[in-house]
């Protein structure tokens, strides 16, 4: 009898992991799916340059692939084209600055762009970009990143960590940017506002 109750408890907490499993699974099913519908809307929105006999039939069918593709599949897409072309991460805000430094500025030039720096707008939005951590604290980041990043699982959070820079959030609210490097500053990141 001792035996009967054991397996119908071993049960139980098999039954119990399988069903928590399933919520955690159909949660990125429901992430997936609106990104995937987010998408379509967006394809159906924009005209598609081969219908103008602007692409080869090719292109246009690798588009329309591409386009049918879910969230997951476009990353591991991304990854295996990075690989086999042999691209490197290179960040976009990374790149602005360096365009602007191969070509600097002379005379006259230079003067006048100085008062219209000035003048410029104040930055509303900010991107917040994880760049380092600290060894001992890598298990506190990560827990922080999945409280940031809600629709991602704790094995992702450790990818997303273990390639950095990597850009957490974007265009986002001053006030919540400071908010969430306060909180991966306390748990032992390193995090730059941009």
């Amino acid at each position: 009898a001792a035996a009967a109750v054991h397996n119908i408890q071993t049960q139980k907490m098999s039954v119990s992991r399988a069903v928590a499993g399933l919520h955690r699974l159909r949660g990125s099913v429901m992430v997936a799916r609106s990104f995937h519908a987010a998408a379509a809307a967006r394809a159906e929105a924009i005209p598609v340059p081969g219908a103008a006999g602007g692409l080869s039939p090719k292109i246009t069918s690798i588009v329309d692939d591409i386009a049918k593709l879910t969230l997951l599949e476009v990353s591991q897409l991304t990854q295996a084209l990075k690989t086999k072309l042999n691209i490197g991460d290179i960040p976009m805000a990374a790149a602005a600055p360096a365009a602007s430094a191969a070509a600097p500025a002379k005379g006259a030039a230079a003067e006048a762009a100085a008062p219209a720096a000035a003048a410029a707008p104040a930055q509303t939005t900010f991107t917040v970009k994880l760049v380092k951590f600290d060894a001992a604290n890598k298990v506190k980041v990560i827990k922080e990143i999945k409280n940031i990043l809600t629709n991602i699982n704790l094995v992702e959070a450790k990818k997303l960590v273990e390639e950095l820079p990597q850009v957490l959030k974007k265009d986002i609210p001053k006030e919540d940017a400071e908010k969430i490097k306060a909180a991966l500053v306390a748990a032992g990141g390193e995090v730059v506002l941009e």
